[in-house]
């Protein structure tokens, strides 16, 4: 009878445990699910900017307005400069740069800096065109740009300068600039 009885109990603690396994294993499996699919779903993120409409940002792709936006606020200061303020130009440059371009860009700067310090020359650039390609993530800023040596104006020149993007999520960052050479190749 003792053995019939332990046998019971033993059968039963063995269905139980082999109900928990079964239980942690569809649990393991939902968790490792939901892993997966959260990291496949594309954010979203809306702005409400004081600009004329607001924004919405995916991680499938980038806006064309908010691509503008931004185009124009780094336009902005990566033209604008002058000696007492390098530190700064560079420093915010750098903060909107993509990572893997950092390095080259910093270079860059870092070049217009040593030019630059010490002098009376400042820059500065009135934009009247702009255009973005959001889906090469490319955008050209066109303007007259001024160059003003102590308090003379020295220059005034339209040009035409290309911004390159990258996009990662719902993070867009610098990837390089510069002055397009042909006023043939602006868009």
């Amino acid at each position: 009878m003792d053995i019939d009885l332990a046998h019971d109990k033993s059968q039963g603690i063995l269905r139980q445990r082999n109900g928990l396994a079964l239980l942690s294993l569809v649990l393991g499996l939902v968790a490792v699910g939901s892993v997966v699919s959260a990291g496949h779903k594309d954010r979203e993120v809306v702005l409400v900017p004081t600009l004329r409409t607001p924004l919405t940002l995916t991680s499938a792709k980038v806006s064309p307005d908010y691509l503008e936006m931004v185009t124009r606020d780094v336009a902005m200061v990566a033209l604008n400069r002058s000696p007492q303020s390098l530190t700064y130009w560079m420093d915010s440059i750098l903060e909107v740069t993509d990572e893997q371009a950092r390095g080259e860009v910093k270079k860059a700067l870092m070049k217009v800096v040593a030019e630059q310090q010490g002098s009376q020359i400042t820059q500065f650039f009135t934009l009247d065109a702009m255009h973005v390609d959001p889906d090469k993530l490319t955008s050209t800023v066109g303007g007259t740009l001024h160059t003003v040596v102590a308090s003379k104006e020295v220059t005034s020149e339209h040009r035409t300068f290309r911004f390159t993007w990258t996009y990662n999520g719902v993070s867009l960052k610098l990837k390089g600039f510069g002055m397009i050479a042909k006023p043939e190749e602006t868009p």
